[in-house]
C-alpha cells in the first residue's frame, strides 16, 4: 500500500477529503477546508488519519 505524501490528497471516512499536510509514522494529518462543502459539515479544518484508512485521489508525484 502507498503511503501518501505533503500536498497528496485523500479520500477515507465516507467520502470526505483533503490535502495531506503532515507524515507521521501511522498515520497522515489532513486539512479538510480543501472541500466545498467544508461549513456546512461542522467539522475541524485538520484530522489524523490512519495510513490504513485513506485512498489517494491525486498525488503529487503524478504530476512531474
Amino acid at each position: 500500500m502507498a503511503k501518501a505524501q505533503v500536498g497528496d490528497i485523500i479520500e477515507f471516512k465516507n467520502g470526505l477529503t483533503g490535502v495531506v499536510e503532515k507524515i507521521n509514522e501511522n498515520s497522515v494529518i489532513v486539512d479538510l477546508t480543501l472541500m466545498e462543502n467544508f461549513k456546512n459539515l461542522a467539522i475541524e479544518e485538520k484530522t489524523v488519519v490512519n495510513h490504513k484508512k485513506y485512498k489517494i485521489i491525486h498525488s503529487i508525484g503524478e504530476e512531474k
